[in-house]
């Protein structure tokens, strides 16, 4: 059976660190979901559209939220990619210290959910 392909949206100045462990646990023998490390590293005129292309070849956005992250407006645009594409996504509340914030594109209604493996495997599979 083929693996979950996940996208990770995720507030590259503040947040890096999460994002290397949400690698780390698709790296998991028993992770039911793929990531490839398509962070768009340089901002281009064209970043959008390469995010686009990227989130449409995914099957589920995963946004990492960290204390910040109201403020990443890559992030945000992201977000906005995936509903005008209509890709489900889901947020994750990344840092165990602070309050974590959602991205400025996040609907009211999407929740932050916690950040285990039991979660993130549900998440990946369509419980939301």
């Amino acid at each position: 059976m083929a693996k979950t392909r996940v996208f990770i949206s995720f507030d590259y100045d503040n947040d890096s660190d999460l994002k290397t462990l949400l690698v780390g646990q698709a790296a998991n023998p028993n992770a039911p979901f793929d990531i490839a490390d398509w962070s768009i590293k340089i901002a281009s005129p064209t970043w959008r559209d390469e995010a686009r292309r990227r989130i449409r070849a995914s099957d589920v956005v995963a946004v990492i939220c960290g204390l910040r992250t109201h403020t990443a407006t890559g992030v945000a645009a992201e977000v906005s990619i995936a509903q005008e594409e209509g890709k489900p996504y889901f947020l994750l509340w990344g840092r165990t210290q602070g309050t974590c914030t959602k991205p400025t594109s996040a609907r009211s209604s999407d929740k932050l959910y916690r950040w285990t493996w039991d979660d993130l495997k549900s998440l990946v599979g369509g419980s939301r």
